[in-house]
Parts: C-alpha cells; structure tokens; sequence
C-alpha cells in the first residue's frame, strides 16, 4: 500500500503518521519519486485502516493493492452491481425472494411446492439435487434425476432455477438445468472448483464458509472473478461460534453491512440454515434487509414432516405470507422493493427508479 505525502506537508504531522503507522504493526519506507512523496506499508491493512491513515493531515491519497488489482472491492467509487436472470434482477433496489426445498424427494414434491410459490408471486426456486451432507447414511439427493425435475419446474411455472454444484465433474449436468449455480458452505474454499464455475457464463451464488472471514469470503469470491466470471452473488449464511445449542450457526449480520461497504457485489441472506428453526426465519429475513440484504433465501416445504432433509428450519408455504409483507414494508423504509409481493400485488415503483423520472422530467 502506498501513501501519497502532500506536497510541502509538516514534517511534524508526517512524523505523527508514521509513528501511528508503526504502532498499528506495518514496516514502511519513504521515497520521492517523480516527485511525489510517498510512504510505501509492507503488509495489507484491513479496509477500515485505510480511513484512518486517510484522516491524517499531510496524506494526499491512499492506494491500495485491490484497487487495481482484485475485482471484488468497491474501489474508485464503483457503484453497486446487480446480476438479472430471466428478467429478474438481483441487487440494484431489487430485493429478491429465493425459495424452495432442501431437497428435490419427488416431481410431485416439487411441483406442489413450486406451484404454491409461483402463486405467490416468486420467481426463484431453490432446490437440492446433489445434497452434501455431514454422515454419509444421509439422503444424499435424486442427482441427475432432481436436476431434471428442477428443469420440468421452471418450464411449467417460469422460475429461474437455483441448485448446488458440488463437484467438478457435475459441472455440465449442473450448467445444462440451473440458472444459478450455487457453491454451498463447504465449498467455499474449493479453490479449484471455484475457478471451474469463474470460466462459466452463468450466474453463481457463492455462500460463505462456515468459517471465513469476511476478507476469506470476499477472496474466494475472487477466485471466481478472476476467471472472467462477473456474475456473482454473495450468500451470508452464518457462521460457526461458540454457540452449538440455542440455533445452528450465527447469522452475521453485521458482514452485511460491511460488504455492502467494501464491495460493488450483491449479497443475500439465507436465515435458514442460520436459524436451524423455521419460527426464527422471518425475524432474522427482516433484519437481513434493514441490513441491507438484496435477497433472502429461504427453505420451504408445504409437509415438513415429511422431508428427507432439514425438517425443522422449513417453512410451510402459508408461513411466507406474513415474512412478504413485512419484508415489503421493510424494503420500502430502505427505498428499495420486495419483488416478490410486487409480483403478487401489482409491482409498486421503486422509490430510487420514481426519483430518477422525476428528474428527468425536470431535465
């Protein structure tokens, strides 16, 4: 990293700075070059640091690594991106509704939740054909099979397919019947697989890893971007703490916030397998998006008792009633709209698009 001195900066203030500089635990070196006076930092300070050398008084500017290197941050101002798929566009004031099954059991299955969600109003449906689950003695998904009916599903009810790729050698089967492909928890930092899905052109919904950090998240997102594929959207799903008994993993908020900060990407929340418990998904999907979520995505199943995966975290469909309206009114409170209770009741304007041809009729 390197910070640009002003020119004829007090050298008392630039001792100050590198006294603060040292404290915080980076070697430097000063040069002057081209005449510019600059301070060179050994090491990558976190995002929020570089204000903090910004605020002192002799600093011109502060360029970082990533600025013109790594294509996940928010650097020179780059505005937020969104990824549209079917006409349907996640991020950029749209907030989108993900829902579906853990598991594809059945088309019949399938189909009756599918057709009570499209009555709703949503658009994305999620649904596990390759399921990775921690014994193996687990229902491990219908394969090819499921990906099949996920392909029967969005032909019959016009729903952009959102499904798991677990390993490399799915990656045709996978690509040839989703729309999104999504790299699960466990294969956050499968870097090779990360690269693989970086060379398609399809959209791909990154989770993070149970146990990354932000920067670790952000990072193998980049791994995908890195190989041409700008199409990302990121997936806070909850973290692993030293809480195992009151839920399942803790919802980081908090990351919302700060990637929304750090990064031009979308990003999503699924409170789901957060919460491990359908009566705390609506609480968490609200404050996902006074966070600033562009999406939540929750599981569904219209007989839970019945579900060969993650019973206890599934909605039943009449559940998602009140989750869309309160989502909605949440949503407005940020300018921004819940796309699926627009879909259902008549799409109301977004604030920011109602603001834009009100200017453009004074223009």
């Amino acid at each position: 990293m390197l910070i640009i001195l002003k020119k004829g900066a007090d050298e008392k203030e630039v001792a100050r700075l590198l006294e603060n500089i040292k404290q915080s635990g980076y070697t430097y070196a000063r040069a002057n070059e081209g005449g510019a006076d600059m301070i060179e930092l050994e090491g990558a300070p976190s995002y929020f640091q570089l204000d903090f050398f910004r605020s002192f008084a002799p600093v011109k500017k502060v360029v970082t690594s990533f600025e013109y290197r790594e294509k996940v941050y928010r650097a020179g101002g780059k505005k937020d991106t969104s990824v549209t798929v079917k006409g349907r566009r996640i991020g950029g004031g749209n907030i989108e509704l993900i829902a579906g099954p853990c598991s594809v059991e059945s088309y019949e299955q399938t189909e009756r939740i599918a057709e009570k969600l499209s009555k709703m109003g949503i658009r994305f449906f999620r649904g596990g054909a390759y399921k990775p689950r921690t014994s193996p003695y687990s229902f491990q998904g219908l394969n090819e099979n499921g990906l099949k009916i996920l392909s029967r599903i969005a032909k019959k009810y016009d729903m952009v397919i959102v499904t798991e790729l677990l390993d490399v050698r799915n990656i045709d089967a996978v690509c040839e019947h989703a729309d999104i492909i999504q790299i699960g928890t466990r294969n956050a930092n499968n870097y090779a697989l990360l690269k693989e899905v970086g060379k398609l052109k399809k959209p791909v919904l990154l989770k993070r890893g149970i146990s990354s950090t932000i920067k670790e998240f952000l990072l193998s997102a980049e791994y995908i971007m890195c190989q041409g594929n700008s199409e990302v959207i990121l997936c806070e799903r909850g973290i692993r703490t030293f809480e195992s008994e009151a839920y399942r993993t803790s919802l980081d908020i908090t990351a919302v916030s700060v990637v929304k900060e750090v990064s031009h990407l979308p990003i999503i929340v699924d409170p789901s397998h957060s919460a491990g418990a359908w009566n705390l998904v609506e609480r968490l999907s609200l404050a996902s998006i006074a966070a600033g979520a562009d999406g939540i995505m929750v599981e569904v199943h219209d007989r839970p008792q019945e579900a060969l995966s993650d019973a206890g975290q599934s909605l039943k469909p009449e559940k998602l009633k009140p989750l869309i309206k309160k989502a909605a009114e949440v949503a407005e409170c940020f300018g921004k709209t819940f796309m699926c209770s627009a879909a259902a009741g008549g799409r109301k304007e977004n604030p920011s698009e109602k603001r834009r041809k009100i200017k453009s009729k004074k223009d």
